[in-house]
């Protein structure tokens, strides 16, 4: 697919085959940009995160070569994984061209329901949530898979949930990475992505300083591929 192309386009075009694409599909959002800007939605905790749906890349180098990265059957690829690399660079190492994706089944059964509940003991109960949101008080939860399974995991919940239109509404200020195990300790107002760390703040969240041994190796990379600073100027690497 294009990079161009919207997620709501290439979702649209791989239902028909009963499939679905593994990235987020924000209101607007391109294949190249969502892979570009590397953010995961909020079904990373069963998708995984977005790096690992990107099997192959066409990219444009900074000399304005046509360069192939990746193939579509992983274990005939060999050398440097550069498809992980251009994943969350911002366009700093190339520009993403075409791409070959990865798909799973479209789900038969897909249902969010809300309740009051430890998230964390309460995911050790469900065979395989796609997702689970915590405000600190009231708990979400994704269910997506066969009917049976999925009704499983409702009866697994018990009366305390109900079902619910989608997830809440998340605040936008900042988000922050924490150690899943960290999410315990959350105070203030927060929505948090149990079992992957993303924690959304409405307010903004300065960053953490980067360990100098990463910057380092980010300075490389970037003096590697684009030794004369051509793609997407001005963005630090630092």
């Amino acid at each position: 697919v294009g990079a161009g192309t919207t997620v709501a386009d290439l979702d649209a075009a791989v239902s028909e085959r009963g499939q679905s694409v593994t990235l987020p599909g924000w209101d607007g959002a391109t294949v190249g940009g969502v892979l570009a800007v590397g953010r995961s939605g909020l079904r990373r905790l069963g998708w995984g995160p977005v790096r690992d749906t990107l099997l192959e890349a066409r990219y444009v180098s900074a000399e304005g070569r046509l360069v192939k990265a990746g193939g579509p059957v992983v274990k005939n690829v060999t050398g440097f994984d550069l498809c992980r690399l251009l994943v969350g660079s911002l366009g700093t190492v190339g520009i993403l061209a075409e791409v070959v994706l990865r798909v799973r089944p479209r789900p038969a059964s897909s249902r969010w329901l809300r309740g009051a509940a430890d998230p964390f003991a309460l995911r050790r109960r469900l065979h395989r949530p796609t997702s689970m949101l915590w405000d600190g008080t009231t708990t979400w939860v994704l269910l997506e898979g066969h009917p049976g399974d999925v009704d499983a995991d409702v009866a697994a919940l018990g009366p305390a949930f109900a079902e619910a239109e989608g997830p809440p509404p998340l605040p936008s200020g900042g988000r922050e990475s924490l150690r899943p195990s960290a999410l315990r300790s959350l105070t203030g107002e927060f929505v948090a992505e149990v079992g992957v760390g993303v924690v959304h703040r409405p307010h903004p969240v300065a960053p953490p300083s980067p360990d100098p041994s990463t910057v380092a190796l980010h300075r490389r990379i970037k003096a590697l591929f684009d030794p004369t600073g051509r793609l997407n100027p001005g963005r630090s690497v630092a």
